[in-house]
């Protein structure tokens, strides 16, 4: 396993960080932990050279946090660092922080947690966790020894993680990241800001929720005619690591082999370890993704609010997302939230306010009713 510098807190890390939200196994669903397999897979990966754990409050319906501090039972607490997360739609004031804190202290059977996250934050969240005094509190917690790092995850612009990263003295940052996220989100502006401020970063969707793992025809020849020869997970996690702000990647397993491939690709990379021609090979297979796109949608939203409720850039955001990564679009979370809210192509009237609101200048109805047709057909 190698280890990397965690920026300005002078402490090493664990190149690969397990993530704890995707155990699963058990008849009843997803949501279901296979208690005793995944506290294996946990042990598994630690004996392995894991120092970094990743786990929040509400994953796995909460049980995350109870199967992670069953697993780190018999000495392993002491060889991790565990990261979790204070989600924003549980605290309200001082007192309902400190019992979500206590309340995830006692489920991971530790008396501090080393990487405290305010959850999955952007502007606006971020505002609200100012209001409500969490600053103030973590920074109590941080003197109290209950935490040791104060940490945010980020989903949202570059302009908000450019904002947010400045206005406190954060610890540690975690980011949606992969080779086909470099102007999404905090992106690689974002990655090389939190560089320069000796922030570390932690990655996560390194796999892009596992759509990067399986390589689509067209993107799977150019690995193939590549003369060294990987998988495209590690190709993924390779890219990563040459990155020298990245602290920890992190990947959620469900099987030992999983964990052992793991181990093996992140015990070979380090930063700077890519090649010209294999820095090329990824902007190649970047280019060869995009051009799976089905719909020049650039998600602006001027289509938006459609007066007869349809959710017109979701539909094609997941439309395009289906298409580039050759995934079933009824299992995309979109598509489910579209479903859900009945925001669906049926309800379009035709009434053309969606094509006059376009700087794109797209056929909205037709391309609507051609997208809608591909998906659910």
């Amino acid at each position: 396993m190698k280890y990397r510098e965690f920026g300005k807190l002078g402490i090493q890390g664990s190149a690969f960080g397990l993530g704890c939200m995707r155990f699963n196994g058990a008849a009843s669903g997803d949501s279901v932990i296979d208690e005793q397999k995944a506290i294996s897979l946990i042990r598994r990966a630690i004996d392995g050279g894991v120092t970094y754990l990743d786990t929040a409050y509400v994953y796995l319906d909460k049980t995350s946090e109870t199967v992670l501090g069953k697993a780190l039972r018999d000495g392993y607490r002491d060889r991790v660092t565990i990261a979790t997360k204070m989600p924003m739609e549980y605290v309200h004031n001082r007192e309902e922080m400190q019992a979500l804190l206590d309340e995830e202290l006692k489920k991971l059977q530790t008396d501090h947690i080393d990487f405290y996250l305010m959850h999955g934050i952007n502007r606006e969240k971020w505002e609200y966790f100012k209001s409500i005094g969490a600053p103030q509190f973590f920074d109590d917690m941080k003197r109290e020894g209950k935490i040791r790092y104060k940490c945010f995850s980020f989903h949202g612009p570059y302009e908000d993680f450019e904002f947010i990263l400045n206005d406190w003295d954060w610890d540690m940052v975690q980011i949606q990241y992969n080779f086909m996220d470099v102007e999404n989100q905090a992106g690689t502006k974002g990655l090389e800001l939190a560089g320069r401020l000796g922030i570390p970063v932690v990655i996560m969707e390194g796999l892009l929720g596992g759509r990067l793992a399986n390589a689509p025809e067209n993107v799977q020849a150019l690995y193939d005619a590549f003369p060294v020869k990987r998988s495209p997970v590690e190709w993924a996690f390779r890219w990563l690591c040459n990155h020298p702000q990245i602290a920890t990647v992190l990947s959620g397993c469900n099987e030992p082999e999983q964990i052992d491939d793991n181990l093996r690709i992140f015990d070979t990379v380090e930063p700077g370890i890519m090649t010209a021609d294999e820095l090329k090979l990824i902007d190649d297979v970047r280019a060869a993704y995009v051009s799976r796109t089905k719909i020049g949608c650039t998600g602006c939203r001027y289509c938006m609010p459609c007066p007869n409720g349809v959710d017109i850039p979701g539909i094609f955001a997941v439309w395009n997302s289906s298409a580039l990564y050759n995934a079933d679009p009824k299992e995309n979370f979109g598509m489910k939230m579209i479903l859900k809210n009945g925001a669906t192509p049926d309800k379009c009237v035709a009434c053309g306010a969606c094509e006059a609101a376009c700087p794109q200048h797209l056929s909205i109805i037709g391309e609507l009713q051609r997208a809608w047709g591909e998906m659910m057909g």
